[in-house]
């Protein structure tokens, strides 16, 4: 891949930064289990659970990948403490995604989940951002394996791990549940410039009840 498209560099660029954060030039692979072969065959994204007409949503690789396209250009903040600034990302709007298979109304929250299991929670506004975007390519080529390819969310507004490598779909949930890294240890909302890193930072009202 690439160097990210740079906004600017030394002070100017630091102070761009979320708090603790540090400039990136360039992209580390970091993610958890090994990377999963793609098999577009079989390959499937669906949504599911709470949504408006009851009915599961599923779309093959072909038929996803042919939903409208767009770009966005945003930063990347990773919970281990480094930034990316200024990254162009392709794919698919989340905004499509509920417009074509729509929440019921009680929807508070989604579970997007991953290959192997993997899972990560939002609420349904960090969700229906116009920034936040199921991306197949990064700064005009496809995504890498390591990367996410075919498919990985961005949500630039909150820390990378909320947005999930090698998505397979989304549950719509009418109440708040955490998803894999959430239950071990990090921050259920994830905003980089409150600096939610992890649980123990979390206040009344961040996280499901109990």
């Amino acid at each position: 891949m690439g160097q990210p498209v740079g906004r600017g560099t030394g002070e100017a660029a630091q102070s761009e930064l979320p708090p603790g954060q540090r400039l990136q030039r360039g992209w580390p692979v970091t993610h958890y289990g090994p990377v999963p072969k793609f098999r577009p065959e079989r390959w499937e994204f669906r949504v599911f659970g709470a949504t408006a007409d009851g009915e599961k949503h599923c779309w093959t690789h072909e038929e996803f990948t042919a939903l409208p396209y767009t770009s966005v250009v945003a930063d990347l903040h990773c919970v281990t403490k480094f930034s990316m600034i200024g990254a162009e990302w392709g794919g698919i709007p989340a905004r499509t995604i509920l417009e074509i298979a729509p929440p019921a109304p009680a929807v508070t929250h989604v579970m997007v989940w991953a290959e192997y299991g993997f899972s990560s929670n939002l609420r349904l506004d960090d969700f229906a951002s116009d920034r936040t975007i199921f991306a197949t390519h990064k700064d005009g080529e496809l995504l890498t394996a390591e990367h996410g390819f075919p498919l990985r969310l961005v949500v630039p507004h909150l820390y990378a791990w909320k947005g999930p490598k090698w998505v397979r779909g989304v549950e719509y949930m009418t109440a708040d549940r955490r998803g894999f890294w959430e239950e071990r240890g990090y921050h259920n909302i994830g905003d980089p410039w409150r600096e939610q890193r992890y649980s123990y930072q979390e206040e009344p009202g961040d996280g499901p009840e109990l």
